[in-house]
Parts: C-alpha cells; structure tokens; sequence
C-alpha cells in the first residue's frame, strides 16, 4: 500500500485527505510542523509529500513552504511532492515546480483533479523504484562478471550485451566449438577473445584469420601450412594457423566465405585433429579450441549448397548471436566516452544526437565517428555539429531531452520483456500511460 506524507498545521485539511485516499487504498501520514514533516520522513518509507505553503496563521508570504520544499529536496532528492497554495502564492509554486516540485494545488482542491495527479506520481514513483532494482541487480551482476571474469575490456551497460558475454563467459568453459554471429563491426572479434581468456587454454596462443580477407588459393597453406614447392614462391616451409594456435584458440572470422575445398579439409581437421601441409604427405596432429564468426546466413548458403551443413554443426556448437547497436541502445553513450580521447568531453546535443542515429556500421562506426569528431572539434567539447550524424528514420528530434528513449530503445525493452508494458516501462523509466502515448505516437503495436 502506498504512502503518502501531508504536511499541514491545519488538521482539517490532513482529514479530508486521509479520507479521501483511504477509498483508494493510500496510507495517510500526517504532519502539523515543517520539522514534524522532516522527522516524518526519517522515520517511515514515504512515495509522496503533499506539503502547505505556509504553516502559522499569521503567514502568508510562502516563504515556509519554500523553504520544506528545498529541505525536501536536498535530503529525498527523488521524493514527489505536491504542493497546495492559496492563488496568492501561485507564482512561488510555479517557481518550485520549476525546480523540480511535481505539481501545484489551490486550495480548495478538486479531489479527481488531485487523485488523477496523485495516481500518475505514485505509478512513475513504482516504475522508477522497479527500474532503481532492476539496475541495481544489473550492476550487481556485473561486477560479479568482471570479478569471476576476463573481458578484455570490454565497454557495455545494456541487459542485451549483458546477456551475450555471460553466454560467452559460461561457455568459454568448455571445449565445445563457438559460432559467433552478427553484423559487421557488433565486435566478434572482441567476443571470441573473451571465450579464450576464459577457457581452459587461455595461456595458449590465440590465433586469428580473416578468411574474407584472402585469395581462394591461399586459404588452405594459411590453414595448414606449406612445404617449399607447393606453390610459387613458397621457397621455405611455413607454418599454418593450426601449428601456430596448437594448444590454445583459433579464430576464423567470415567462416562464410571459406571454399567449399577448404571446407572439406577443416571439416576433417575437427573430426581427426589431424592434418597434411600443402604439397607435404606427413601428418600433424594439433589440439585447438575453435571459435567462428560470420555476418553471413550460414542456413541460406548451406541451402545454396555454398556451405557444408555438416560443417556447420560442427562448428556451432554454441552460437552467440551479437545484436546491432541499435538494439542495445545502452551500450552507445559508454562506448562514444570510451573512444574520445582523454580530456575530451560530449555536450548534451551530441549525446543526443548520437542517440537519434541508426548505426548501421554498429560499434565500429562509432568508434570512427568519435574519432573523426575528436580531430574535428575545436575545444574540448563535443557537439553535434562535430558528429555530422542523421539520425534514424523514426527517431526523435535531436532537441528531444536525452531520457526520451527512441524507438529502437522502446522496441528493445518490448521484445527483452516479451511485450509486458509494465516491465518495459520500468525499465525505460516512464509510467504505462507514457509508453502506451508513445507506442501511439510511434506507431508501435502494443501486442
């Protein structure tokens, strides 16, 4: 049951509205004296003061009301208040509700005029102390990840990424294979690091390949090696990837783009451990975790018949699938900071504007852009001018107010709460009528 706090030398007033919020299911405080309210506050769990401008009869200036007010606010910074006046301090309760009171009453009130006020404030209050828990097991859950875990620095606040390198860390345990997948430039590369820090060859080697990066013809001696002769120019024996990540992780980022000949090959080297250098006949045998990574639609090509469905079991043994940075809005705001350089700054309109935009080229775009705006400002300061974004098609204007989530943020908070508005609500920070009124404004559909 909720409580509220009013604060009142007269008791008339404290009565009527003990009774009217008792028909609503509202536990009533009552408090004659501005220090009576203040203990009030000390002694109980309070989610609402209604406060009187001024509390002896021979005072009209408001200058008492003031004063709790700002009393109010510096010990219960988050604490609703409502304030009741007389017309003739209307303007001194415009100037609080300036600095942050929730709403102002003339006396006599109106009671649905009142409860309609009180109803919205205690169900921002609820949605906002839901969001206060949710981030606190949130920051709870994370240092427990950085305390238990290796991240490789890796910069995140959003539930979504969350979720994805706790995936990583439980499974970096085990020796079974890892597909990651996502778009170009969400950090695979980043994610397949943390399974090796994490795994039981963490002190071996870690090996990366590009496999889109290479000709076709020189996929397999960069895989498994050389002897002199194989090919022109190979004057020497060289080593492959596999020697060199023996005992440790191999990453082969845009598995996608792997010849069908090399498929067959590293489809043996998984089942066997074992594998013949280019234009050599002896055996080697190696022992290595294997970590993938694609952007491509691994089940479309095997339907193509550009990719081995065996294969492709074989290494994904367990896939962890990197959302855009757009569905994990969170994440966008920490990282710009991590990729300015020290002793530059965001101002509100670039954070803004950094909100607003689609980021297509994900993280990796980002980082650009902070670093291209970082050579391009001319003080410390970040501005939007310096970002040069457009912002996405949909999104709010770059003057909306920074906490106005877009709505890709909104979409994100639907779809991680399977649709239930209260939660996503909550964790936006808005109450169920604002999101329904932007669900409506944004054309979303509230199933």
């Amino acid at each position: 049951m909720p409580t509220i706090l009013v604060i009142d030398d007269n008791p008339s007033v404290a009565t009527a509205l003990d009774l009217l919020f008792s028909l609503h299911d509202i536990h009533t405080l009552r408090a004659e004296s501005q220090q009576a309210g203040l203990e009030q506050l000390q002694a109980h769990d309070v989610d609402l003061v209604i406060q009187d401008m001024n509390f002896h009869a021979d005072t009209t200036s408001g200058e008492e009301g003031v004063a709790l007010f700002h009393e109010i606010r510096a010990r219960f910074p988050d604490l609703p208040v409502i304030l009741l006046t007389a017309w003739t301090h209307l303007e001194s309760a415009v100037d609080l509700v300036k600095a942050g009171a929730a709403d102002y009453l003339a006396k006599p009130w109106d009671d649905h005029k009142l409860m309609a006020t009180v109803n919205n404030l205690l169900e921002l209050g609820e949605s906002r102390r839901e969001l206060s828990r949710q981030r606190g097991g949130e920051r709870q859950r994370r240092a427990a990840l950085l305390q238990d875990h290796d991240l490789r620095g890796l910069v995140f606040d959003d539930p979504a990424s969350e979720s994805t390198v706790s995936l990583a860390c439980q499974v970096a345990r085990s020796e079974i294979p890892v597909l990651v997948t996502g778009p170009n430039g969400t950090g695979k590369e980043k994610y397949a690091e943390i399974v090796h820090a994490n795994s039981g060859v963490r002190n071996g080697p870690f090996v990366a390949l590009n496999c889109g990066a290479l000709p076709a013809d020189l996929i397999e001696a960069e895989l498994f090696g050389a002897e002199p002769g194989a090919y022109t120019g190979a004057n020497k024996a060289r080593e492959g990837k596999f020697e060199a990540a023996d005992g440790g992780t191999l990453f082969l980022d845009e598995i996608g783009t792997l010849p069908l000949a090399g498929q067959v090959k590293l489809l043996r080297v998984l089942e066997t451990g074992r594998f013949e250098r280019l234009g050599g006949n002896r055996e080697r045998s190696v022992k290595v975790r294997i970590i993938s990574a694609t952007n491509a639609d691994l089940p479309a090509l095997i339907a193509d018949g550009r990719f081995r469905e065996d294969l492709f079991y074989r290494l994904a043994g367990i896939e962890l699938r990197l959302p855009p940075l757009a569905r994990r809005p969170r994440d966008i705001l920490p990282l710009a900071r991590h990729f300015l350089p020290q002793g530059k700054r965001l101002g509100e309109d670039a954070e803004r504007a950094l909100l607003c935009h689609a980021w297509p080229g994900n993280v990796r775009e980002l980082r650009n852009t902070m670093q291209r705006a970082a050579l391009l400002a001319r003080g410390d300061g970040i501005s939007a001018a310096d970002l040069a974004l457009q912002p996405a098609p949909g999104a709010p204007p770059v003057t909306a107010t920074a906490d106005e989530p877009d709505r890709a943020a909104i979409e994100a908070a639907l779809e991680r709460h399977d649709g239930v508005l209260a939660q996503a609500a909550a964790e936006l920070g808005l109450s169920r009528q604002a999101l329904y009124r932007r669900l409506d404004r944004l054309g979303i559909r509230r199933d």
